[in-house]
């Protein structure tokens, strides 16, 4: 059984676009499969259709030239309407211009072009193609994708009921979900210890692929120490001073590294939200993984269950429920803290509007609001804040600032209320 991606649609959609249709994300979020199930519905429908992978040595030949991939394109469809498929297009040394050329020549066919986390894509492609092309990044599973691939997809249409019905089941597959991560193999893995061998090809073909070939770093074991590091301060703020000195790599370079892991898609970086620069600390970031698996292996806690730290699992877990809608709709999303320790894990920033988000990993069973998230109310006034928790519903006024406590299986709800407001 394969997993429903909530994306397939948008990607769906998109196929009548004249416009490049660009997958991105990192290795092994599913990019081929999902490219696969588009032509299979194309095919269904006697659409014509190509799909070539870079990865193959038989079909990298047709990327010589773009007249050699013209002619085989030709072979396919003639001169009619078709669809060509393109994976791992990042193996094309200046894939953007390339593929600029084609499409400026105003032929009847559509691309659909997918690559993992190089430079090229997210640089060379980006500026190449710019008005030519709308860029669809695949995440790893989502919870909500994870939940209903677990159960067959029987409470599809009714997830929030399922979560308020059945709390010992949630918290199982939370916990799974908050140990194993989303990467679809590991989903669809019943193997405890086969889920371990997987993401170690995975953490080991990053580091081999993207790292060592691709972006041509000559000490991969510093920046595999480096990445160790980030995944044991997640949610916390990088001091890269404190870095340099723990690990002997200069600074630059740290910056460096900081850079590749997020352009790789591993990591995402938080810049702080800040309104009295003297006072709020407005330089360091902080960071959180894409993939929670991903970050357990790191530090050798990947299925592990540690009370110590599920508080920071479930912290990563909220924030990447929060980017894809900022992926989305454009919405940025910081954190605030101050150098008196007052600190708001998120603050959404849309426009003019500010939305700061707390998370407990906790069974709430009270309205109690941290002195820091008053702070904040009392200081810029948001019309609304959220206290994402375990299972606890109820919703308070401060001022007049309406503070949501909500399950976080309701966040993705909410959000999508607050996106088309």
């Amino acid at each position: 059984m394969l997993i429903k991606r909530k994306i397939f649609q948008d990607i769906v959609l998109h196929l009548s676009a004249k416009e490049l249709t660009v997958i991105t994300g990192a290795r092994q979020v599913g990019k081929t499969t999902l490219m696969k199930e588009v032509q299979y519905m194309l095919d269904k429908k006697n659409e014509r259709t190509v799909y070539l992978n870079l990865d193959f040595e038989s079909d990298f030949s047709y990327f010589n030239s773009q007249e050699r991939l013209l002619q085989k394109i030709e072979l396919e469809f003639g001169k009619k309407k078709g669809y060509v498929f393109i994976d791992e297009i990042q193996r094309k040394e200046n894939a953007g211009l390339f593929l600029k050329g084609i499409f400026d020549n105003d032929l009847p066919y559509k691309f659909i072009v997918s690559g993992s986390g190089s430079m090229e894509l997210k640089a060379k492609i980006h500026e190449s193609l710019s008005g030519r092309k709308r860029v669809f990044e695949l995440f790893p599973v989502a919870f909500d994708e994870f939940i209903n691939y677990k159960t067959g997809y029987k409470y599809e249409e009714n997830l929030v009921p399922f979560f308020n019905i059945e709390g010992e089941k949630v918290d199982i597959y939370l916990n799974e979900y908050l140990f194993y991560g989303g990467y679809p193999r590991i989903v669809t893995e019943p193997q405890k210890q086969e889920k371990h061998l997987l993401i170690n090809e995975i953490f080991n073909s990053y580091i081999r692929k993207d790292i060592s070939y691709l972006l041509n770093i000559n000490r991969p074991d510093a920046f595999i120490k480096f990445i160790e590091l980030l995944a044991a301060q997640t949610g916390s703020i990088i001091n890269l001073s404190k870095l340099s000195n723990d690990t002997g790599i200069s600074v630059p370079t740290l910056k460096k590294y900081l850079w590749y892991a997020e352009n790789t898609f591993i990591i995402k970086t938080l810049s702080p939200f800040f309104g009295n620069k003297r006072k709020e600390i407005t330089k360091s970031p902080t960071i959180y993984f894409n993939d929670l698996g991903f970050r357990n292996f790191a530090i050798n806690q990947f299925g592990n269950f540690n009370k110590n730290n599920n508080g920071f699992l479930f912290q990563n877990f909220i924030f990447n429920i929060l980017q894809s809608f900022i992926y989305e709709d454009f919405i940025n999303i910081h954190f605030w803290r101050t150098t008196d320790q007052a600190e708001v894990d998120f603050i959404i920033k849309r426009g003019n509007e500010i939305i700061p988000i707390e998370v407990k990993f906790s069974n709430l069973k009270s309205t109690t609001v941290t002195r820091s998230l008053r702070n904040f109310i009392n200081k810029y006034k948001p019309e609304k804040a959220l206290v994402i928790n375990l299972s606890y519903s109820k919703t308070i006024k401060i001022y007049n600032t309406n503070v949501g406590f909500i399950p976080f299986y309701k966040l993705s709800t909410v959000l999508n209320k607050i996106c088309k407001m």
